[in-house]
């Protein structure tokens, strides 16, 4: 069932748009196929940004109730709830992104492995042909990890992160005069450290640890991460500018 849901199309998705465009490096090929993937999933995107920030907005109320019903969680939570629901918040709209992008995320490592160096004829659908795979991105070498792409997975995501966390700082109602707001420095605090490592791990995961499995998708999924940071960048000023201005 997950090869022909998930799997199977995802890899004729690609394979296909090297076959529906001749002479198409790899590379090129998978920034198109990233940014189709992720116009997919813009819709579930886009709830999941709007719930992040509606709830940084709610936040001072919630503190609140928590303060007022802090003996009794089971009241604390219903009125929670019941501030989410009277502010069309829905506070579970990230999860269900995170549970559909696990098992896309797993079989992309899987469909980039299995496009370099040889294309599989048994997975593709009768209407899409075998083309031929340039294993490179404008003279760039795909078949090896590249401390190039790495260098530019970690910036592009270091630059996502920095606009994404600061414009949701801004967006957090200050803590009343002469409350220090302690909940939202450890935030500030977390978000700062955050901006940091995860730039650090996308580097150390498409330079050291991906390349150690998957020798040959390594650079593959350096491209599809850059791609990503930027289109989920560009989502962001889109979504602020037509929902949150």
């Amino acid at each position: 069932m997950y090869n022909e849901i998930i799997f199977r199309p995802l890899y004729n998705i690609l394979v296909g748009i090297m076959d529906f465009i001749p002479g198409i490096d790899v590379g090129i090929a998978v920034i198109i196929f990233t940014v189709i993937i992720r116009l997919i999933l813009f819709p579930l995107s886009k709830s999941s940004l709007l719930t992040q920030v509606r709830m940084k907005q709610v936040e001072p109320e919630a503190a609140k109730i928590r303060a007022q019903y802090a003996n009794d969680k089971q009241v604390q939570a219903a009125k929670i709830m019941e501030l989410y629901k009277t502010k069309k918040i829905k506070p579970f709209s990230g999860v269900l992104l995170l549970i559909i992008q696990l098992p896309i995320l797993l079989a992309l490592i899987s469909i980039f492995y299995k496009i370099i160096p040889t294309i599989d004829p048994t997975l593709l659908y009768s209407f899409i042909h075998v083309p031929i795979a340039k294993p490179s991105l404008l003279g760039l070498d795909l078949t090896s990890k590249s401390i190039v792409l790495s260098l530019l997975t970690a910036v592009a995501q270091f630059c996502q992160l920095h606009f994404s966390l600061a414009a949701r700082q801004q967006a957090v109602s200050p803590a009343p005069a002469g409350k220090p707001g302690d909940m939202s420095q450890i935030s500030a605090s977390m978000n700062k450290q955050m901006k940091f490592l995860i730039p650090i791990l996308a580097f150390v995961s498409t330079y050291w640890i991906i390349p150690a499995k998957f020798p040959q998708a390594a650079s593959i999924i350096a491209i599809y991460w850059i791609v990503s940071a930027a289109f989920t960048l560009a989502q962001e000023l889109y979504i602020r500018k037509r929902h949150l201005s």
